[in-house]
């Protein structure tokens, strides 16, 4: 593990959350189109501290995860900090109907369960689970994915890592993802595009064929970075704020001199 990376862990701990920071995801190439697979991948330090580092420093306040897991326990505990530290002026400035909230939804109930036993008393009020099935569909006539229902909020921040392509019910003129040699290929972001508020950062966890149709697809003005080193995309919505208490949101989670100085 990366020194700066433990260091992070431990000043924040999150090895106290979670576990042995020692463990790695060593579960092989696979693993994620293994239909089989059914024990939970461990911990991945790198991705999780980049997670709860993004919180933190854009002070989010409403979390939309796809697919929970370890990440669901870090990103609560990164809103907690965050309630600890802002919540007077959030109530007294900004309209925030989920303040500090974060709201995963999930198809398979089995990880559902392990997720709600990993996570401390403390934080179990940050977290609200949302059990979904998965179909196939079209968006713009494009073959993908959909949850059944999403959770009915409006998040600034958004996690996609499910569902699993092998989650998908139904097919699509004999198409499903369902296959050894398919991707995953969700469209549940783009249908909610232009609920979301100017600001909204998108992390995609691998998934590039996905996080390329996101971007093929945006009707809106997102810059997008690739981390290749790490297999992270990154999206972020950068327009003008849609009225006072949008520009006072933005000015509070990333700055006066946003997009300028974006903190992705």
């Amino acid at each position: 593990m990366k020194p700066e990376i433990l260091e992070y862990v431990k000043k924040f701990g999150l090895d106290q959350l979670l576990g042995d920071v020692q463990n790695h995801d060593q579960s092989g190439n696979f693993a994620a189109v293994d239909p089989k697979m059914t024990t939970p991948y461990l911990p991945d330090w790198e991705d999780l501290t980049r997670l709860h580092r993004l919180i933190l420093e854009r002070r989010v306040t409403t979390v939309l995860e796809f697919g929970c897991g370890y990440s669901t326990v870090v990103m609560a505990h990164a809103l907690h900090l965050n309630q600890v530290a802002h919540h007077q002026f959030v109530s007294e400035n900004l309209r925030r109907g989920n303040a500090f909230e974060l709201h995963s939804v999930d198809d398979m109930d089995k990880y559902v369960e392990l997720t709600s036993q990993r996570i401390p008393q403390e934080l179990k009020r940050h977290v609200f689970f949302k059990i979904s099935p998965v179909h196939m569909t079209t968006f713009a006539d494009r073959i993908c994915t959909e949850y059944e229902s999403l959770p009915n909020i409006c998040p600034d921040f958004i996690y996609l890592d499910a569902p699993s392509q092998d989650s998908a019910l139904g097919n699509i003129n004999g198409i499903t993802t369902a296959h050894f040699d398919r991707l995953p290929m969700s469209c549940d972001i783009l249908k909610i595009e232009h609920f979301l508020l100017p600001g909204t950062m998108i992390v995609v966890d691998g998934r590039t064929a996905n996080a390329r149709f996101l971007k093929a697809n945006f009707q809106r003005n997102w810059s997008h970075n690739h981390d290749i080193a790490n297999d992270i995309h990154t999206f972020e919505m950068v327009e003008e704020p849609l009225g006072n208490l949008n520009d006072r949101q933005i000015k509070f989670s990333l700055g006066e001199s946003w997009p300028n100085q974006s903190r992705s």
